[in-house]
């Protein structure tokens, strides 16, 4: 494709050699570079791509899109120079891929918690409801029927919009896609066109990453100001931040929520382990899905829907059959009536939701028994919080390992038992191995107890220095539930 055609749309500060060349490829990783590649540099976390461009330049660049210029130029690369790399790759790739986003709707999830669930749900509702559609998420991508693995929340922008056009040649009008707030601050997300744009709430999280959490608002927040006249903004109005994304967003402004007036209203009338009993929207509807937070994340994805122009009916009662993605609340109960939940909550707020639905549903005599870690590597604040919640609303608490990547996991479980107070003491214990906390759960458990394994849901591997080991949360419970009788 033509150079100049390439950079359509980004703000060049000046640019040394010619703008009539082809290219082949895009690139941000210096080891992936041929003949012809336009050669991202790009400064990040850990290492600054300009200190690689004399490297790609040597192995084929044919033109190099940089912060600031290298100290010696070759006359046969052509040199353009911006603001900020990760935001002119994000435009470029669009533009490379033929504005694959513009094809179709795209529909955009962001949120502490619930990202996964929202954008899984509307997955398999349109699905059911006999539309192409895409899904960019979490657990996994897919196209259509096609499972595509995924390995970060928000692919990077050559990969998400190669991803993108894959869904357009496969004759996909919808895509519902979580957007990170990592997505957005990085401008993963640069140059392509939503439809509209979900925000379900914002807690405590990523602070390693953001720092402040104004700064991880802000970045939130900055998704929606990106919108344009023609999408739809939708923001939980019961989260004391919702209204904040809709500030100087361009798009066509609506509101859901349980609590606060709202242009989309559901009220939970009953709440069991077989499912939700809610009113929507006026209207009573059983859906298979647990606990006060999925009604939120069920009236957020009925919003969307009724938002892309979907017959209200046809949703609730599609709506009513879908369970959601893997490792959200996911329960099995044993021979003995032991229960055991796997969910993916990772942060203090998560952890509190999921254990008050189980407040909420136990009939007050079975004991809570929660095994909880948290990941290394990641924001440590967390980590006291996380125990206490979880030490408040459960009879027993396992601090365990989760994926301890790069630290020792024994200090991450000592930063979580400052959380535990003198008063909850009694009910802590830590165990180091992930598979003995559970099994160890499994033991302490009366028939009718009930057991949460929180943290890593729908993950099937345990990160150790680096390395991925086979670990499957709900794969261990079943088999240590089958072996008590």
């Amino acid at each position: 494709m033509n150079l100049q055609d390439l950079l359509y749309g980004v703000s060049i500060k000046s640019m040394v050699g010619v703008s009539q060349k082809d290219i082949a490829a895009l690139t941000f990783d210096s080891r992936t570079v041929n003949t012809g590649t336009l050669f991202f540099a790009i400064k990040g976390t850990a290492v600054d791509g300009h200190e690689f461009i004399n490297k790609t330049i040597a192995a084929g660049a044919s033109a190099v899109v940089c912060e600031t210029l290298p100290a010696s130029l070759n006359d046969e690369v052509t040199y353009i120079v911006v603001d900020d790399s990760s935001e002119a790759l994000g435009v470029v790739a669009c533009n490379f891929y033929g504005n694959p986003s513009a094809q179709l709707k795209l529909v955009g999830v962001t949120g502490t918690n619930g990202k996964t669930t929202i954008a899984t749900l509307l997955y398999q509702l349109f699905r059911k409801l006999n539309y192409g559609t895409g899904l960019i998420s979490t657990v996994q991508n897919q196209i259509n029927d096609t499972i595509v693995p995924a390995t970060h929340t928000t692919p990077n922008p050559i990969a998400l919009n190669q991803l993108l056009r894959d869904m357009v040649n496969e004759g996909c009008e919808y895509c519902f896609m979580e957007v990170s707030s990592h997505a957005v601050a990085q401008h993963r997300i640069a140059g392509l066109t939503f439809a509209g744009a979900v925000f379900s709430n914002i807690t405590h999280d990523h602070l390693d990453f953001h720092k402040t959490f104004d700064n991880y608002i802000k970045a939130k927040k900055g998704f929606f100001d990106m919108l344009p006249k023609s999408a739809f903004a939708l923001t939980n109005t019961d989260d004391k931040n919702g209204m904040v994304m809709l500030q100087n967003t361009k798009a066509y402004k609506k509101t859901y929520g349980l609590k606060q007036m709202a242009d989309f209203k559901a009220k939970v009338i009953e709440n069991r382990f077989s499912g939700l009993h809610l009113e929507v929207d006026q209207t009573e509807v059983y859906f298979k899905m647990v606990g006060s937070f999925n009604a939120y994340n069920l009236l957020a994805a009925y919003a969307t829907a009724v938002l892309l122009e979907q017959d209200k009916m046809k949703v609730l009662t599609t709506l009513s059959a879908l369970s959601g993605a893997e490792g959200r609340f996911d329960y099995i109960v044993s021979k003995t009536g032991i229960v055991g939940i796997v969910d993916y909550a990772h942060t203090p707020d998560a952890v509190q939701n999921v254990l008050s639905t189980i407040a909420d549903i136990r009939k007050g005599t079975e004991q809570v028994i929660t095994v909880i870690g948290c990941g290394g590597d990641r924001d440590k604040t967390k980590r006291p919080v996380m125990a206490q919640v979880a030490c408040d609303w459960s009879d027993k608490v396992i601090l365990t390992s989760d994926n301890p990547r790069t630290e020792d996991p024994q200090a991450i479980i000592k930063d979580m038992e400052a959380g535990v107070s003198p008063t909850n003491q009694r009910k802590a214990i830590s165990i180091l191995d992930r598979k003995e906390a559970i099994k160890t759960a499994c033991h302490l458990a009366k028939p009718g107890d009930i057991i949460l394994i929180a943290g890593k849901g729908h993950e099937k591997y345990q990160e150790v220095n680096g390395v991925r080991h086979h670990f499957d949360d709900k794969e261990i419970i079943n088999e240590q539930l089958n072996q008590i009788s």
